[in-house]
C-alpha cells in the first residue's frame, strides 16, 4: 500500500510545548513564541497544559534538549497523564525518534502542527493538493522513523534489518513519485489559475496581506459586502478568495490571501506558490496589521520579509492598522522613572512614532466595530484611481 501522509488528528487532547532560549531568541520572545504555540495547539484541537524552555547554545544533536530537562518533562508528561509534547521549532529525524523512544508519547514540532492545521482547513482539491504536497516533501526524509506506521499500514510484514531497508527505499520511492504527480497537478492548476487571472483583463488588482488572524477576511467582507469564512483561529483562510469591489464609480478586484506566520515551513511556500500569486501580481497591497496584538511590531517585519521573498517587496502598499478597538496600553505616572516601552503607549503616541515617518499610507481602523472604514474606502479610492490612470491614460474622464 501507498503511503500517505502521517496524520497525528489527536482534538480535544492535552499538551505540552518546549522551546530554547539562545542567541537568536532569549527569555522574552522565547515565552512569546510559545505564546504563538499554544495557539496554533488550541487551534488545531489541544489543550495546552504548561510550556518549558531551557537555556542551551544550540539544541542537542540527540534530543533537542538537555538530559535533565528531558527527565523533567518525562516526569510531569507521566504525572499529568499529558498526550502530547510540540517542540517550538523543525526537530531533525533521529531527534524525533529518539524523543518518542524517550518519552513514548506523540512529538510534534511547529512545521508539523501547521501542516496538520493546513490539513484540516483545506476545503478544496487545489489547496488539499498544495498541502498534500507540503506534507510529502517533509515525510520524505523522516521514513525512517515512520517504519512503524508504514508498516502497519501494509498490515504487519514482520520483516526486520535487510527487508526492512529495502522497504524503506521502495517507501522513499513512492513518495518522491507521489511528489512529482502532486507537483504536476500543481503545474495544472496554476496554468488554470493563471488563465482565470487573465481572464479577468486588465482591472487593478489589489490583495489583503497580513499575519494570520489579524482580520483580513473581516476587511474582504466589509469592502465586497460578501460573506468570505472569518474566525479567531489561525489559517482560518486558505484558498484566495477574489471578489470584483466597487467603490464610488472605480471598480477594481480584491483578494484575500492564506496568513503569514514567523517559521512558516519552507514546504509550504513552495507548495503555496500559486496561491501567493495572487499577491506577486497584484497592483496594491493592503498590509493588514492587528494593532492590539502585544508583538505587532515583529509581525509586520515577517510579513515584510515574505513579501520580500517572494518578490512582493515593491508593491504599493497601505498599512492598515486593524482591531482599535481591542487597543489596549499601560498609563505610567509622570514620577514614574522606568523605561518607557511600547505597552506603556497610548494609540496616539504610537502614531507620533516609527509611522510618522512612513511613506505608504498609514490608517487605523476597527472592522469589527467599522470604525474609520470611510477613510479606508477613501484612500484605496485614491490609490486605485492613480494605478487606473497610468494604465488606461486616455480613459479617465469620469473622474
Amino acid at each position: 500500500m501507498k503511503p500517505t501522509p502521517v496524520s497525528t488528528a489527536i482534538p480535544n487532547h492535552s499538551c505540552i510545548l518546549v522551546g530554547l532560549i539562545n542567541k537568536l531568541q532569549d527569555d522574552g520572545m522565547a515565552q512569546e513564541y510559545l505564546e504563538e504555540l499554544a495557539f496554533l495547539a488550541e487551534t488545531y484541537g489541544l489543550e495546552t497544559k504548561k510550556w518549558y524552555t531551557q537555556k542551551l547554545e544550540k539544541p542537542d544533536k540527540a534530543t533537542f534538549i538537555g538530559k535533565g530537562k528531558l527527565a523533567e518533562i518525562k516526569a510531569y508528561i507521566t504525572e499529568h497523564l499529558i498526550d502530547v509534547v510540540i517542540f517550538d521549532d523543525e526537530l531533525s529525524p533521529s531527534q524525533q525518534r529518539n524523543l518518542e523512544k524517550e518519552l513514548g508519547k506523540k512529538i510534534l514540532d511547529r512545521t508539523t502542527l501547521i501542516l496538520e492545521i493546513f490539513e484540516q482547513r483545506a476545503q478544496t482539491a487545489h489547496a488539499k493538493t498544495q498541502v498534500q504536497l507540503a506534507q510529502y516533501q517533509y515525510m520524505l526524509p523522516r521514513l525512517t522513523g515512520m517504519w512503524t506506521h508504514l508498516e502497519r499500514q501494509r498490515g504487519g510484514t514482520g520483516t526486520r534489518g535487510g527487508a526492512g531497508e529495502k522497504e524503506i527505499e521502495t517507501d522513499r520511492r513512492i513518495v518522491r513519485d507521489k511528489i512529482a504527480l502532486l507537483k504536476d497537478r500543481l503545474k495544472e492548476i496554476d496554468k488554470q489559475m493563471a488563465t482565470q487571472r487573465k481572464n479577468r483583463g486588465e482591472m487593478v488588482r489589489v490583495a489583503l496581506v497580513g499575519y494570520t488572524n489579524v482580520g483580513k477576511s473581516t476587511v474582504m467582507n466589509l469592502l465586497s459586502k460578501s460573506n468570505v469564512f472569518a474566525e479567531n483561529k489561525l489559517f482560518a483562510t486558505l484558498d484566495t478568495t477574489v471578489r470584483k469591489v466597487t467603490i464610488e464609480n472605480l471598480f477594481f478586484l480584491l483578494s484575500d490571501t492564506v496568513g503569514f506566520i514567523r517559521k512558516l515551513p519552507t514546504e509550504l511556500v513552495e507548495s503555496f506558490k500559486s496561491t501567493l500569486d495572487e499577491v506577486r501580481e497584484a497592483d496594491l497591497l493592503i498590509h493588514v496589521v492587528d494593532i492590539s496584538h502585544k508583538n505587532f511590531e515583529e509581525h509586520i517585519h515577517v510579513v515584510k520579509q515574505t513579501l520580500q521573498d517572494i518578490g512582493a517587496g515593491d508593491t504599493p502598499c497601505i498599512l492598515l492598522f486593524n482591531k482599535i478597538d481591542a487597543f489596549t496600553y499601560v498609563h505610567k505616572d509622570e514620577d514614574d522613572l522606568t523605561p518607557t516601552l511600547r505597552e506603556n503607549l497610548s494609540l496616539a503616541e504610537i502614531k507620533n512614532t516609527w509611522m510618522k515617518s512612513l511613506n505608504n499610507p498609514c490608517l487605523f481602523i476597527s472592522a469589527q466595530k467599522k470604525e474609520n472604514i470611510d477613510e479606508l474606502k477613501k484612500t484605496i479610492y485614491e490609490m486605485v484611481k492613480t494605478i487606473h490612470i497610468k494604465r488606461y491614460p486616455y480613459n479617465n474622464l469620469f473622474y
